[in-house]
């Protein structure tokens, strides 16, 4: 199975945080599956830093290279994309990980309700 992170999932994960759950934790550390990682995740990580909301190690680009988790980049199809979507949520970051999880037939770990509400896999972070 192609697993997407969320950016809450992704930052648990990467910090063993109890808030994952358990299925979450066990899908993405089964190397059955790929776990993908979205530059819209990291884009928001480091916005959330810039801005003072969240603290990273310095050596956090360091640990997301230490993950076997392929990088999912941002395409014009991806972008096109978010024209199909309903306006469910507001958020432009979550909105393009939709966007990808539906053009690439990826499952959304997250634990976001309004992404949920889309048509798209999700598995509660």
């Amino acid at each position: 199975m192609n697993l997407l992170l969320d950016t809450h999932a992704a930052l648990w994960w990467l910090s063993d945080d109890p808030t994952l759950s358990a299925s979450a934790r066990a899908m993405i550390a089964d190397p059955e599956n790929t776990v993908f990682l979205s530059a819209v995740v990291v884009w928001e990580i480091r916005i959330k830093q810039g801005i003072g909301k969240l603290d990273l190690p310095d050596d956090f680009g360091e640990v997301l290279d230490s993950q076997r988790f392929p990088e999912l980049p941002v395409t014009v199809d991806h972008a096109h994309a978010i024209a199909d979507l309903p306006s469910i949520h507001r958020d432009p970051f979550d909105r393009m990980l939709v966007a990808q999880a539906i053009v690439e037939r990826m499952t959304i770990v997250t634990r976001d309700k309004s992404i949920a509400a889309y048509d798209v896999n999700v598995i509660v972070a």
